[in-house]
């Protein structure tokens, strides 16, 4: 019987490519607003790419580095339009995909609820927050906090331990084989792949959904078998 349910948070409960792509485009047309001395936007917003994937998502100073990079002088007015139009950005897109919240408070009557996320502990509660989703959840499980990530199984482990629950009476629900599903996979849980669009192929899951409130439904399936 399944008790538990865990979830990823990044482009499983909200949109988080759209909100990356368009936070980082609308700051690099904000730094040239204010005085980066280039014309080519395309040529900025490729270099911020290559910043983040040098110094990874979780870097403090990712404009600063840009500056450095494009061998512009260190301008705390230009890196501050760059952060400015990224948490307003944000402030836009940080929203749960719809239905989200009904799909959680329904869970909640039968399931215990938590949280499975690779990366820093503070980003990741204030993504929930955020969403005002934060109190659906009875565990939040993140890679800092451990000092592992999935797909190690040690951080699915925790989780599961948390809610006092055994592995095969859990699901993890993710839009990512490599970590979200082979992870959990590894641990002994269920898991559900969110496939949106031309998302990954679902062989590796016990199931897949097109959209995450369709994970109700899903779990259902389990309780036939």
């Amino acid at each position: 019987m399944i008790k538990g349910v865990f979830f990823d948070i990044d482009d499983t409960l909200y949109d988080s490519t759209t909100l990356a792509r368009m936070a980082r485009r609308n700051s690099v047309q904000a730094m040239m607003d204010a005085g980066l001395p280039f014309k080519d936007e395309e040529k900025v917003y490729r270099a911020l790419l290559r910043v983040i994937r040098r110094l990874g998502p979780n870097h403090s100073r990712h404009y600063d580095e840009l500056l450095k990079d494009l061998g512009v002088p260190w301008s705390p007015k230009i890196v501050a339009a760059g952060v400015v139009a990224y948490e307003h950005t944000k402030a836009g897109y940080l929203k749960p995909f719809p239905g989200v919240v009904p799909m959680l408070l329904e869970l909640r009557k039968d399931y215990r609820l938590g949280v499975i996320s690779n990366g820093l502990a503070i980003k990741q509660w204030e993504k929930l927050i955020w969403m005002g989703i934060h109190h659906l959840f009875d565990l939040v499980a993140t890679s800092e906090e451990l000092g592992s990530e999935k797909p190690g199984e040690e951080i699915f482990q925790y989780a599961v331990r948390g809610l006092g629950l055994k592995p095969a009476e859990c699901v993890m629900v993710g839009d990512r084989l490599d970590t979200d599903i082979l992870g959990a996979r590894r641990c002994g849980m269920r898991t559900i792949l969110v496939r949106r669009g031309k998302g990954p192929k679902a062989r590796e899951a016990d199931a897949a959904v097109g959209a995450v409130t369709e994970v109700p439904r899903a779990l259902k399936r389990f309780s036939r078998r």
